[in-house]
């Protein structure tokens, strides 16, 4: 009786999950959220640091009383949208955007890891679709500069319009004005890009599990907003996912007991330049 009564216990119970399941897309939905949620994903590890320390021991360590302490492994969030833009008028490009949720810049290349400079001004200063008309006309050329007269014959439009938002890029100090001249208020910008990162490497997912995970500058809906200002009306965003870069911190110790700590890129192994960006 009682292997009976447990039987049937347990019949009950497969049974009303089962209907629970497959009728219930909440319940359904919430179960596999909470499923996934102890997983992240993350560009695929393709160098170990010890890789790194062996491959580039005579550039950190000076002689034999400089050593290496423990590295350590962190992760950068970067928000991954999957995207459709029109290259050609008879032309429409489907492609994905890998863009930093920390220091606010489009990354261009997986490979080299080259990256955008001038949005996170733009995202800063509040940039609209009028400011980027601005921003847009004076990126296309190669001294950055422009009068008035030829950006309104460039930008079509009337004097009125023009003055409104130049206006508009002076107050958020994208631009500066000097004499009748307009230029991006930038060092070396480089915003005149196509609206594509070349994504050389795979995407994985890995345990969430004592990831060490770097907080983040920027929402997401701020990137999804400057994207849409800055790539013009036939640009689209399709769907958006949380993604994360891994970066190693190499830390070595002087014989004075300073410290000097480099960073480096686990995915392509190279060593990160501008590591002030990253915190």
């Amino acid at each position: 009786m009682r292997f009976i009564s447990l039987l049937i216990i347990t019949i009950s119970i497969s049974t009303g999950g089962y209907l629970i399941w497959n009728h219930q897309a909440d319940i359904r939905s919430w179960v596999q959220e909470v499923a996934l949620s102890n997983r992240i994903q993350t560009l695929e590890i393709r160098h170990s640091a010890e890789s790194l320390m062996e491959a580039h021991r005579k550039e950190l360590l000076i002689d034999s009383e400089h050593i290496f302490l423990d590295p350590r492994l962190k992760f950068y969030p970067y928000l991954l949208m999957e995207v459709k833009y029109s290259r050609a008028q008879d032309r429409t490009v489907e492609g994905v955007i890998l863009w930093s949720l920390v220091d606010g810049e489009m990354v261009l290349n997986t490979q080299h890891w080259e990256k955008t400079h001038g949005f996170t001004d733009c995202i800063n200063s509040g940039a609209d679709r009028n400011d980027f008309k601005i921003i847009n006309a004076l990126a296309t050329t190669k001294s950055g500069v422009l009068d008035r007269e030829t950006l309104s014959r460039f930008l079509n439009v009337d004097n009125e319009k023009l003055d409104l938002w130049l206006e508009s890029c002076r107050k958020k100090s994208l631009i500066v004005q000097s004499g009748n001249n307009f230029r991006l208020h930038l060092q070396n910008p480089r915003l005149q890009v196509q609206p594509e990162t070349k994504l050389d490497h795979w995407l994985v997912t890995t345990s969430s599990k004592n990831v060490s995970r770097i907080a983040k500058k920027f929402r997401g809906g701020q990137i999804e907003t400057i994207a849409k200002a800055a790539f013009g009306g036939d640009f689209a965003i399709r769907r958006t996912t949380e993604v994360f870069l891994p970066v190693y911190s190499i830390t070595i110790q002087n014989p004075d007991g300073s410290q000097m700590t480099t960073f480096w890129n686990a995915l392509n192994g190279k060593k990160i330049d501008k590591p002030y960006v990253l915190e």
